[in-house]
């Protein structure tokens, strides 16, 4: 069976949604999982490639970077990574 874009999107979607609930901290799940739930259909496909990169780093730089307690990476400096940074600061992590 073959599926087409509209399907493999939302399956990607269901498992980077997943992927951000289950960090292995608290913290990390609720800053991650509520901005996934409400900003990641909205994504292009490439601002989801960026997202995937995130999930990949530890826990603790990504809270550090979010918390502003460091400055993100030049790598990861992205309009994606501002966004989630304001949305966590800003309590704006639902649509």
């Amino acid at each position: 069976m073959t599926m087409n874009p509209s399907e493999i999107r939302q399956i990607r979607l269901k498992r980077l949604k997943f992927r951000s609930w289950h960090r292995g901290t608290q913290e990390m799940d609720l800053l991650l999982g509520r901005f996934a739930d409400a900003w990641l259909e909205t994504l292009s496909d490439s601002d989801l490639d960026i997202y995937e990169i995130l999930l990949e780093q530890a826990d603790q730089d990504l809270y550090a970077w979010i918390a502003g307690e460091r400055p993100w990476p030049t790598s990861l400096n992205h309009p994606l990574t501002q966004r989630l940074t304001a949305a966590a600061a800003g309590g704006a992590l639902s649509g």
